[in-house]
Formats: structure tokens, C-alpha cells, sequence
């Protein structure tokens, strides 16, 4: 994970250089053949657009996260309280805003067949330290709970399943 933080670091400071010089090149006036010869006046084409540094896209920003502070959750293990296996995280259900709203867990089955896909309130899942990939997710309903639970199916309106029901539901847009 260094390298990956390496290989960022690298490209901030490629994609830092980059922007300085061209905005040097800019500023700096063309060079002449001759010290006193006149320089010619060369007119753009009408359809022409001019980018000054001012309409120019400034530089993103670049955070480092350590592989330690964070971690990919799909394809994630889940386990409910008593150490039973749940699934694993396939989906991430985001509302209109961008928030997280919940999580799709591929549940039951053996090797993929005879699974159907849960959807869980993001507040119902715990997670461990993630120091390590095997950094557990934690899911505070039982297996009796989840597998009562109707399936999830993609464009139909979904059922969350919430530990303490602090999921609000979303305001339809007119």
C-alpha cells in the first residue's frame, strides 16, 4: 500500500509541475531571431479561443488516506453478533444527496447459487479495525431476521432492513 501512496504522491507532483510550467511558458514573451528585429504580429483565426491562466482548471487536490485509516467495503464479508456468516457486501445505496444510505448483501446460498441479495441500513453495519483485508464488518440483526427479509431487485422500490429504524425514507421528487 506504500507504493499505491507513492505512485499518488508522484503523479501530484507530475501534475503540479506541469501546471507551473505551462503558466511559465505563458508569461514568458516569444523568443526573437534577431535582438532588434521587429517581431511580426500574427492575428488568431476569428473561431480562435484564447486560455489565459485565469479560465484555466486549477489543480486537484490530492489527500492521502494510509491504508490503515481506510479500506474498500464490496465484496466484504459480513458477520452478524454471533460470529454466523451473513454474505457480502455487493452494492452501496446512495441517496439523491450522495449519501450513504445502505448496503446490498448477497445472503444464504452455497458458492453463489440459491443467494438473494438483502438490503441493510448502513447504521446496522459495524466495523472492526481495518488494519488488515480480513477487518471485520459486523451486521446487528440476526440470520433469522435477514433471511426473512424480501429480496432486494434493481428499479423496484427496495425494503431496508434497520436495527434501530433510524433509516429515514426519501422524499419523492415531484
Amino acid at each position: 500500500m506504500r507504493t499505491v501512496g507513492r505512485v499518488i504522491l508522484s503523479m501530484a507532483i507530475v501534475a503540479g509541475l506541469a501546471v507551473a510550467a505551462s503558466r511559465a511558458a505563458e508569461e514568458q514573451p516569444a523568443a526573437q531571431s534577431e535582438p532588434n528585429a521587429p517581431s511580426p504580429v500574427v492575428q488568431p483565426p476569428a473561431s480562435t479561443v484564447t486560455v489565459t491562466p485565469k479560465d484555466a482548471a486549477p489543480p486537484p487536490s490530492v489527500t492521502i488516506i494510509g491504508a490503515s485509516d481506510a479500506h474498500g467495503v464490496l465484496g466484504r464479508d459480513v458477520r452478524s453478533a454471533a460470529d454466523e456468516d451473513m454474505g457480502r457486501i455487493v452494492d452501496v445505496i446512495v441517496d439523491r444527496d450522495g449519501h450513504v444510505r445502505a448496503a446490498v448483501i448477497d445472503f444464504g446460498g452455497f458458492l453463489g447459487v440459491g443467494s438473494r441479495k438483502i438490503v441493510v441500513d448502513w447504521n446496522a453495519l459495524r466495523f472492526g479495525k481495518i488494519a488488515t483485508k480480513k477487518g471485520s464488518i459486523t451486521l446487528e440483526l440476526t440470520k433469522a431476521q435477514v433471511a426473512a427479509a424480501p429480496e432486494f431487485k434493481e428499479d423496484t422500490p427496495m425494503v431496508v432492513l434497520g436495527a434501530s429504524g433510524s433509516l429515514q425514507p426519501l422524499q419523492a421528487i415531484p
